[in-house]
């Protein structure tokens, strides 16, 4: 995992507050990571997985990322102009096995900065069994 600190004071401090939060299933952190608004896009195995962030979050609590110690999540760029960010980040041993790469929308609203957006591309790995 990346050694950034977390924290909603850069970008990047919001993303690992998302890396933190989704490795445990821990919803504060993922709350305080994301807009109330924002929304998750993309697709595993075929199946589309959009979603308001809420059921994204529900989902983590359910089910967090990291099952058996394998989860890893690096920042592959950030670009960055004034008040808004494009994050991406790498993911690999999602649920044991899945791989991704996400780009975040991050904005800073009233001082501290949100993930107003979420979209993802599944690059590896087969999805857990239901």
């Amino acid at each position: 995992m990346s050694t950034v600190a977390a924290g909603n004071e850069t970008a990047v401090g919001a993303v690992q507050l998302y890396v933190d939060g989704v490795a445990k299933g821990d919803a504060a952190k993922l709350e305080q990571a994301f807009n109330d608004g924002a929304w998750m896009f993309g697709t595993i195995g075929g199946q589309r997985l959009d979603m308001p962030i809420t059921e994204m979050i529900k989902l983590i609590v359910d089910k967090p990322g990291d099952v058996d110690g394998t989860f890893e999540a690096t920042v592959r760029s950030v670009e960055e102009e004034g008040d808004v960010a494009v994050v991406t980040l790498e993911e690999q041993g999602f649920w044991g096995t899945l791989s991704f790469v996400d780009f975040f929308s991050v904005a800073r609203i009233d001082g501290s900065w949100k993930i107003v957006n979420k979209a993802f591309a599944h690059t590896g790995g087969e999805p857990p069994a239901s």
